[in-house]
């Protein structure tokens, strides 16, 4: 049974039907919708699964799914935006950078070890949302400590401060806070002020503290007490393609070396940030991280494997640079298929790890995957080629169209900048012609488009004052008819 944090990160799910993951889905990609249908499917039968017996519940295997397309239509986006919705563990690799054992390269299990990363940062992130509070309180009392170290005659008797970092320094007397913030010391009453002593250095510490609350303190400068960092030699002890065992070894070697301290003098805002870290380290218990993290992976991990077309060779082909792309598969097979993965962290199943495969199959085909591997993704869809009108809606439609991130560059610089309907549509009509007549990249043709477009408004914005900037079609044409190189494009724009 999965334990109750993976149960809640699971009952998130309940709340989202197919339907409402392809609406979400549709805030920022633009058609695809029997691919947005595959994946809502799929993520779906995640929550089903965890409702099912659970004698038959093992059994139940995820759908992985091959999404077909040429580059710039949207698979990445999909699979990323589907791991988000969800707050699964999720990772983007690319299989032709895999090479088959024996070959220098990656191999294939390592996607499952950094999956695994990609897992406990996601649950360390949450854990530190979860002790923010309580972390803060504590660094706030040690900052305390620093700014204003406990005096000798005040120890005998308890106070409300905790113990510090920089340590006692002596001397008695009163504690004096001016109004900018600064700290005084006068001398004390003697022997028989040791209660009076006390109860000034609670009434100067709660009055530093407030100062240090408004935020008036972050440019005073205090000592702290920091673990040194040596040279990295044990990282540069692993090559590149390394086993694990090499890495767990050197793993290994860093934690039996002693940690050195070292005092360090810096402003109260980078003291707040190191022992802000300290107190998380403290809070936070990474053996239940590393647990749960492991358990998410194992039941709702979702590996993006991109270009798999890359290690599809043609049938018979033999020998040549590619030799080892069947290899690839063959590696790849037993980890689809479910396996155990050694990491550092222990051994990590794979059988309900959703992959969501992708490629643009220009050269071959998803039959020239081995069968094998081909049966392990039962579900293929193909991703159709944006048009025109496509363009149109990505520059329009999506919570983070393009106009819009533009906009938002602008105002920065105190300036506004709008497009008008003309001049989207010349837009989006020069990226479906400069597509059709050059390489094919989908939506990040309008990337290419609108930097050349504005290329000239953003380096003059500083310096022309907060005049708005409106982009027509006449400007558009204008603007290209001085920058296009090839004669065939600039006549058609023209």
């Amino acid at each position: 049974m999965p334990s109750n944090r993976t149960q809640q990160a699971l009952a998130r799910l309940a709340d989202l039907t197919p339907r409402q993951i392809v609406a979400e889905l549709d805030r920022f990609i633009v058609g695809q919708s029997d691919a947005k249908k595959a994946v809502a499917i799929a993520l779906r039968n995640r929550w089903r699964r965890q409702r099912a017996p659970e004698a038959i519940r093992e059994e139940i295997s995820p759908n992985n799914i091959i999404l077909i397309g040429p580059t710039g239509v949207g698979k990445t986006e999909i699979a990323r935006r589907l791991a988000k919705l969800s707050g699964a563990p999720f990772i983007k690799v690319e299989a032709s950078k895999f090479t088959e054992v024996g070959y220098v390269g990656r191999d294939v299990e390592s996607m499952v070890r950094d999956l695994v990363e990609s897992a406990i940062d996601m649950v360390r992130t949450e854990r530190e949302s979860e002790v923010e509070d309580l972390a803060n309180e504590k660094t706030d009392e040690r900052l305390l400590d620093l700014l204003l170290p406990k005096p000798a005659d005040a120890k005998a008797a308890p106070a409300p401060a905790t113990a510090g970092v920089g340590g006692d320094r002596g001397g008695s007397g009163v504690f004096v806070v001016s109004a900018s913030g600064g700290v005084t010391q006068e001398p004390g009453a003697g022997e028989n002020g040791d209660a009076a002593a006390v109860e000034r250095y609670r009434r100067t510490r709660e009055k530093l503290k407030q100062l240090l609350l408004d935020g008036q303190l972050e440019g005073r400068e205090v000592e702290v007490e920091v673990t040194h960092q040596g040279p990295q030699m044990f990282d540069m002890m692993v090559p590149q393609g390394a086993p694990e065992g090499m890495e767990n070894f050197t793993d290994m070697l860093k934690e039996m070396m002693p940690k050195r301290k070292k005092k360090r003098t810096v402003k109260v805002s980078e003291a707040r940030r190191l022992l802000m870290e300290e107190e998380l380290e403290k809070l936070i218990d990474l053996d239940d991280v590393t647990a749960d993290a492991i358990e998410r992976v194992e039941s709702m991990g979702i590996i993006f494997l991109d270009e798999i077309d890359k290690i599809a060779g043609a049938r018979g082909e033999v020998g040549g640079p590619d030799v080892s792309r069947e290899g690839v598969q063959r590696d790849l097979l037993p980890i689809v298929e479910g396996s155990n993965v050694q990491t550092k962290y222990g051994m990590v199943k794979t059988d309900h790890v959703l992959f969501v495969a992708a490629g643009a199959f220009h050269v071959s085909k998803p039959s020239d995957l081995i069968p094998e591997l081909q049966g392990r993704f039962p579900i293929r869809v193909e991703l159709k080629p944006l048009t025109e009108q496509d363009f149109v809606r990505i520059m329009t439609e999506p919570e983070n169209a393009l106009t819009k991130q533009y906009a938002a560059l602008v105002e920065a610089d105190g300036a506004s900048l709008a497009f008008t309907t003309d001049g989207i549509a010349e837009i989006a009509r020069t990226a479906a012609v400069v597509n059709e007549r050059m390489e094919n990249i989908g939506a990040r043709r309008l990337h290419t488009v609108m930097t050349t477009l504005l290329e000239d408004v953003l380096y003059d914005l500083p310096d022309r004052g907060s005049a708005p900037v409106t982009v027509d079609a006449g400007v558009v044409r204008e603007r290209l008819k001085a920058i296009a190189e090839d004669e065939d494009l600039r006549k058609y724009i023209l």
